[in-house]
């Protein structure tokens, strides 16, 4: 992509689709992706670890994406919880596209993806779910958590994955530090040289 990064709101290259099978939700599924976003050839190994190491999302209610790309997380969330709504967010509009059109010939029709600000303000999500866009630097990467951990619902969680080499411990020293007090942030696994590091609400009294 040269100097383009899937974090640029228009990517300059054309849009040129194409089919890929993955795996998703227990099952071969295909969908489409394009140039100019994160990940265009798959599921990428971080996306992946969280997949596979995350206890299912919560069955209701609302639930969020951070950085949806074409869709991963979000279609594995929404699968999995047919009875929620899952809002997939990115900076990225062509990402949002493919998140869209990739649910709909799913049948998800559970899914939400949109700019950040299109989220009502109200909202809080029982389930976080992301692969945070350590690239976009640590100021951009802070403000963003900042904007989504504290929506968590009461007794909520949120799940995000984290490679070692790009940070995963001193992003974990700094939520524990900026989180509120009761709050609960653990690094729960390592695998595969990253990291899965939960954030959990505790319930209201």
């Amino acid at each position: 992509m040269g100097s383009e990064h899937y974090f640029s709101a228009q990517p300059a290259t054309p849009e040129k689709r194409k089919t890929i099978s993955v795996h998703l939700g227990g099952s071969e599924r295909r969908v489409q992706t394009a140039g100019g976003i994160f990940s265009p050839d798959g599921i990428d190994k971080g996306t992946a670890v969280l997949l596979s190491e995350v206890p299912a999302p919560a069955a209701t209610g609302h639930l969020l994406d951070i950085g949806c790309g074409w869709g991963p997380i979000a279609l594995t969330m929404a699968l999995a919880s047919p009875e929620a709504t899952v809002h997939a967010v990115d900076v990225n509009e062509r990402s949002l596209g493919l998140t869209r059109d990739n649910a709909a010939a799913l049948g998800l029709d559970n899914v939400v993806a949109g700019l950040p600000a299109s989220v009502p303000a109200d909202l809080t999500f029982g389930t976080i779910w992301s692969n945070p866009p350590i690239r976009i630097g640590k100021d951009a990467l802070h403000e963003l958590l900042l904007t989504w951990l504290p929506r968590l619902a009461p007794g909520g969680s949120a799940w995000l994955v984290v490679q070692k080499n790009l940070g995963a411990d001193s992003l974990l020293a700094w939520l524990r530090r900026s989180m509120p007090a009761d709050w609960d942030v653990e690094r729960v696994s390592t695998a595969k040289s990253f990291r899965i590091l939960r954030v959990a609400r505790p319930m209201d009294d």
